[in-house]
């Protein structure tokens, strides 16, 4: 029994799936530190108040209903969102795109046709002729 559980724990995907949990913590706490102190109080010098949590609707019968708290939490995602995608994702994808344009294409795993087969043949003959 305890070789099983220690099979299942050095299995490489348990150990990767720990080390991104930690890391995606540690991530978070950087990805909201530049929400809180940057994109918020960026958005709040443009636009006005970045703070929207302290509005609240009428009062029935003895219950407020503050939808600035759920508005706040919608404008806290998008901007982290947007600190996620403008700071990491985007240039990722513009690096990877550098790094492809050096490439060659891969050869397509496509048979190939029988008018194909046979344009390929008569090209290789005439290079030959050459």
């Amino acid at each position: 029994m305890l070789k099983g559980f220690k099979e299942f724990i050095m299995r490489g995907n348990v150990v990767d799936l720990a080390v991104a949990v930690v890391i995606g913590a540690a991530f978070g706490k950087i990805v909201t530190a530049l929400v809180e102190n940057l994109i918020t109080p960026l958005v709040g010098a443009i636009f006005g108040a970045a703070d929207v949590s302290k509005l609240w609707l009428a009062k029935w019968n003895g219950s407020e209903f503050h939808f600035g708290v759920i508005l706040q939490e919608i404008l806290n995602f998008l901007f982290v969102a947007a600190a996620v995608y403008f700071l990491i994702v985007y240039p990722l994808n513009k690096l990877a795109e550098r790094r492809k344009r050096g490439q060659e294409p891969e050869p397509a795993d496509d048979p190939m046709t029988t008018d194909q087969q046979l344009l390929t043949e008569i090209r290789d003959a005439l290079r030959q002729r050459s």
